[in-house]
């Protein structure tokens, strides 16, 4: 079996950094391991669309916003295969099918699901297409019969919702889709970046990200107006670690060498906490430090968006031809689905012949 990778972004904004600790930064290590057959990357405007019907722009927009980003982070295009989720319209047959071998309780109890419901205010008025969305992501990973889908932890729902799905279309039709395995960041702190306000999570629709676009003086106008520990009112009180945005954002982007770089009085990040937790270590010295840490690791990306952003009758063709080719491997994967449910009419001479005998022809 073929070792793929697919997965995506909604193009609904410039992504941020939770979406470079909770995705990117793994995607792009996989696609260097050359470990992998296959690597699709999708922008999902399709289902951006499911919650954005009525502001289309907002979406078509953010396609190049969101390519640019992915090229920034070093996804390579020789090597990932990046395409929009609406040029590959076998993905919405697939999803049309998918939609008998589940139920609407099913995806009533999709925590992700109702999460995202209760987000958006849609509790009295649910678009069906948003509300079908699980369905959706099992056609995009099916299609490509991926085996591992690099994700947050917000996504786990969704991917056992495509087993399930996987699951029961090969017990009724026969063995046909591959079932994938979801890959979470192996850094704690990177399941889910808190935002800059402390809320439990960083989205965009909050306003409380930083953007892997954002300049150096945006960066650090976030990162000093960060939330800490609401207790810790002076330098000498003690101060908590835990739940600490900063702390938290230090354990995703930290590495030791940046101490002897930006804050040598530490060798590493256990002595910087151990400080902060028996107080007399302020939270100004420390967002300062974090400050810089975050700016050694969005500088080489915001140099290489830069570049990119000089070129983008060039960002187009990688996803035309990016697209071009996930719609071919997608047309290959809708053909053995109609060939197990048997609904390829005109291509089984089989039942050809079995009609003609029973009417004698």
């Amino acid at each position: 079996m073929r070792n793929v990778i697919l997965t995506g972004d909604r193009p609904t904004g410039k992504l941020h950094v939770g979406h470079y600790v909770g995705s990117l930064r793994r995607r792009v290590e996989l696609q260097n391991t050359g470990n992998y057959d296959d690597i699709y990357i999708m922008i999902a405007d399709a289902q951006a669309l499911t919650d954005n019907a009525d502001n289309p722009e907002k979406v078509r927009q953010n396609i190049v916003e969101v390519a640019l980003d992915y090229l920034a982070c070093g996804l390579d295009p020789k090597v990932s295969t990046l395409f929009i989720q609406s040029m590959v319209p076998e993905l919405t047959e697939l999803s049309f099918y998918y939609m008998n071998l589940v139920t609407v309780s099913r995806l009533q109890r999709n925590p992700t699901v109702k999460a995202e419901i209760q987000m958006r205010n849609f509790e009295a008025s649910i678009p069906v297409g948003f509300f079908t969305y699980p369905i959706s992501q099992a056609a995009d990973i099916t299609a490509f019969k991926a085996t591992v889908v690099p994700v947050g932890e917000d996504q786990m729902p969704m991917l056992e919702q495509t087993k399930e799905i996987v699951h029961k279309f090969n017990t009724v039709y026969g063995e046909t889709l591959v079932e994938p395995k979801i890959m979470l960041p192996d850094n704690q702190a990177c399941m889910r970046l808190p935002g800059i306000d402390g809320k439990a999570k960083m989205s965009k629709s909050l306003g409380n990200c930083i953007y892997l676009s954002d300049t150096e003086a945006d960066v650090k106008k976030k990162v000093m107006s960060m939330f800490t520990d609401p207790n810790h009112l002076r330098v000498e009180d003690p101060g908590k670690v835990e739940g600490n945005p900063v702390f938290i954002y230090l354990d995703a982007f930290c590495k030791d060498e940046y101490f002897a770089e930006f804050l040598p009085d530490y060798a590493n990040l256990d002595e910087l906490k151990a400080h902060y937790t028996r107080g007399g270590l302020g939270d100004v010295k420390v967002k300062k430090f974090l400050n810089n840490v975050m700016q050694a690791e969005l500088a080489p990306i915001r140099e290489r968006r830069a570049q990119w952003e000089k070129d983008i009758p060039t960002v187009f063709d990688i996803l035309k031809a990016g697209s071009e080719k996930a719609e071919k491997v997608a047309a290959e994967t809708l053909a053995e689905v109609r060939r197990s449910m048997k609904i390829n009419y005109f291509e089984d001479k089989a039942l050809i012949k079995e009609q003609m005998e029973k009417y004698g022809n």
